[in-house]
């Protein structure tokens, strides 16, 4: 098994209301967001009486075949795709969740984190709830099953309002498709349109995590799904309102930093203009004299442009990356050193040789991979190798629908900056400011960030499930 030593978004939904083939467009809409989940995918249709699903593991492409979506034909769909936890990855947690209610047929995709979910269940299986699957979303769905909201729209704002932490999601009925997202706004979630031909009666309304899945569909960005607000569009109209009071936004600056594609717009804001600022704003806070920026793709790509760019110093795509590795290898059996890292990253020794490289990655985890790519790139002929790093140091996990170690873990949260550096091998090792990475991302020009995983800061009361939960409960 192949380990990342990044974190992971768990999952990217999608939405389509009114187009003739809205399965191969939640389909389309998926494949765009493959980078948000790789684990298993599905999609729930509806001609408009009746639900049908199909999800399995694996990824997008693999999953939907012409086969499989040809009975998923219908004007309405949502989809999901996913990133599990460790000891999570099964089935029965892929989603959307399809069940038969009080309230009729509903489905419901979700991302993000319900902190209290565990305390949620609890009290709902000792009310006689039984529940199919380990996965926090099953909770909103019998929260809305047990409201005693008449109303479908209603019975999904009361079960909003009964849990708390991180959620964007999207849930249909028969004729309907629902969007929300939690007050504090910590996940993405964009609406789009695309306008009615001569084919087609009315607009397709659409929904997605990241509006690079509008691209491929034709869709265009309307705006986003506000903080606390719920969007229902029927046959008749769209409607919208506001389920919560308001709370203090705290997005998820790490969209801007890693998770999001660069080619989408996230929280109002263009990600690659938010990237390059990361890289321009790390080139001014910690210069060094070197030869050539180098990225560690993909992810270190858009921010070493801008370090580039500002420091002058020449961009070079040195560390070439295979984006053929699978989840599984077989590994000689007379091991070879570093060898999850050579499958998917190999040095260009003609750059890098007798030359002083700037490295530019995103973040360091654990620090494990980071220690293998500067010796990758010092046994390629680099004289000196300096780290920089586009966000600051990563001290505490997320509970927000983000996939990271435990605080013992998290080697900034246990070493000096000083101590990371000699443990990686780096001749030099410097990290953003926190005041750097919001000035880059625009922080209260448009949107208010979450950054509890760089100071500890949590935007809600948090139970440390970690300590209490074995991980099979954790989404």
């Amino acid at each position: 098994m192949l380990i990342s030593d990044k974190f992971h978004d768990e999952c990217g939904v999608v939405a389509i209301f009114a187009h003739p083939e809205a399965e191969k467009l939640a389909y389309l809409g998926l494949h765009a967001l493959q980078h948000r989940g790789q684990e298993s995918a599905g999609i729930v249709s509806s001609d408009g009486l009746s639900l049908r699903q199909h999800k399995a593991m694996g990824l997008v492409a693999d999953i939907f075949t012409e086969e499989v979506l040809s009975p998923l034909r219908g004007s309405l769909a949502i989809g999901h795709t996913r990133y599990s936890t460790a000891g999570d990855s099964a089935l029965l947690n892929a989603q959307p969740i399809l069940v038969q209610s009080n309230k009729g047929a509903i489905a419901l995709a979700h991302n993000g984190n319900l902190v209290n979910a565990h305390l949620v269940r609890s009290r709902l299986e000792a009310q006689g709830s039984i529940f199919q699957t380990n996965s926090d979303t099953e909770v909103i769905v019998h929260l809305i099953a047990l409201s005693r909201e008449h109303t479908l729209p209603e019975a999904m704002a009361d079960a909003l309002r009964r849990v708390d932490g991180a959620f964007s999601l999207v849930m249909m009925s028969a004729d309907r498709i629902f969007a929300a997202r939690d007050p504090r706004g910590f996940r993405p979630l964009a609406m789009g349109r695309i306008p009615a031909t001569d084919g087609h009666a009315r607009d397709t309304i659409v929904f997605a995590s990241e509006t690079c899945a509008f691209d491929l569909i034709g869709a265009e960005y309307v705006r986003d799904v506000k903080p606390g607000e719920l969007v229902v569009v029927g046959p008749e109209e769209i409607t919208s309102r506001f389920y919560s009071t308001s709370a203090p936004q705290s997005s998820c600056i790490f969209e801007h930093v890693y998770f999001s594609r660069p080619d989408s717009v996230v929280f109002g804001r263009a990600v690659q203009t938010s990237r390059e600022n990361l890289g321009r704003q790390l080139a001014r806070e910690s210069p060094v004299e070197g030869d050539l920026v180098v990225p560690v793709p993909d992810s270190g790509v858009t921010a070493a442009v801008g370090y580039a760019a500002e420091s002058g110093i020449p961009f070079r795509f040195a560390l070439i990356r295979n984006h053929y590795v699978g989840r599984t290898f077989i590994e000689p059996s007379q091991s070879v050193r570093d060898f999850g890292v050579k499958l998917k990253l190999n040095p260009v020794r003609s750059l890098l040789q007798g030359k002083r490289i700037v490295l530019i990655d995103d973040s360091i985890v654990r620090g494990t991979t980071s220690r293998k790519i500067v010796r990758m790139v010092r046994n390629a002929g680099a004289t000196e190798v300096h780290m920089r790093i586009s966000c600051p140091p990563t001290i505490s996990p997320c509970y927000y629908g983000v996939d990271t170690p435990s605080k013992r873990q998290l080697i900034a949260a246990n070493k000096s900056v000083e101590e990371i550096r000699d443990y990686i091998g780096a001749d030099s090792l410097a990290y953003l400011s926190l005041e750097g990475l919001k000035k880059a991302c625009g922080d209260g020009d448009q949107t208010s960030y979450c950054t509890a995983c760089y100071t500890g800061n949590y935007p809600t009361d948090i139970i440390d499930v970690e300590e209490i939960l074995p991980a099979a409960v954790r989404r």
